[in-house]
């Protein structure tokens, strides 16, 4: 059984508050905790260093010791979404910091004082939804698309990039922007590995990344087939928080330019 119960890393810098989260988590039966340590420094070697923390879920807080530009929420920025990563949860006494960080894709707000019921609740949901994972279809091979009244079928690798817009999605292509009756939560969910959130309202394609452009504060990808003078393609804005990690993602599998 011991096998099965999920492995739980603890970031805290308040160790009564960390003792007794690792406590609760440990109490509950449905996991065991591999770590618990307190500062920003740690948590960055643990979680975004050469040799990942075998962790399933990792309960962070908002405010760490350590580095005053990194928080929780710069951690999860940093690490969330990338390949292979835990889940997370956010374990903190702010609530204000609840709408960030679900868009950050976290999958429970623990909110201190921690409660054995309400611990034991958030490992519960954790463990289905592992579950339910391991028991997913293979990621389809094709999307259906709308044009009219005529269906549209598309390998992923089509796609440039899809849109939430005015409640409807749209998925633009080569073909022209189809409509979709797919939610990005769900397209996310088959096709994560091959795309990357740049905005609340936009997937991209990373595959089809032909430009990044800063402009002042803003930045936007273009993603398509050309940077010729017929613009085969569409600019997607990429969201202050994000700017900075797409810009790295997008170096880290580039070679010409010099770094700093």
């Amino acid at each position: 059984m011991s096998a099965e119960r999920l492995r739980a890393l603890v970031v805290e810098d308040e160790w009564p508050a960390r003792n007794y989260l690792v406590e609760l988590i440990e109490a509950s039966g449905l996991a065991q905790v591999v770590g618990a340590i307190a500062t920003v420094e740690e948590a960055l070697e643990a979680l975004d260093g050469p040799t990942p923390f075998p962790a399933d879920v990792v309960f962070v807080d908002v405010q760490l010791a350590g580095n005053g530009d990194i928080g929780g929420l710069e951690l999860l920025r940093r690490v969330a979404r990338r390949p292979g990563a835990p889940m997370f949860v956010l374990a903190t006494a702010f609530r204000e910091h609840a709408l960030e960080a679900f868009s950050l894709d976290v999958v429970d707000y623990l909110l201190k004082p921690f409660t054995d019921e309400r611990v034991e609740q958030c490992l519960a949901r954790i463990t289905a939804r592992r579950a339910s994972s391991s028991r997913a279809p293979q990621q389809p091979l094709r999307l259906v698309a709308r044009r009219g009244k005529s269906l549209v079928f598309l390998g992923i690798d089509e796609v440039w990039a899809f849109e939430a817009s005015d409640r409807m999605t749209f998925v633009h292509t080569p073909h022209g922007r189809l409509d979709l009756d797919l939610s990005l939560a769900a397209i996310e969910g088959s096709f994560g590995r091959t795309l990357t959130r740049v905005h609340r309202n936009w997937l991209v394609n990373t595959a089809h990344v032909r430009e990044l452009l800063r402009d002042g504060l803003d930045t936007s990808v273009f993603v398509g087939a050309s940077l010729s003078n017929d613009q085969r393609g569409v600019r997607v804005p990429v969201s202050r928080d994000r700017a900075a990690p797409i810009r790295e993602m997008l170096l880290a599998n580039a070679a010409g330019l010099r770094r700093p």
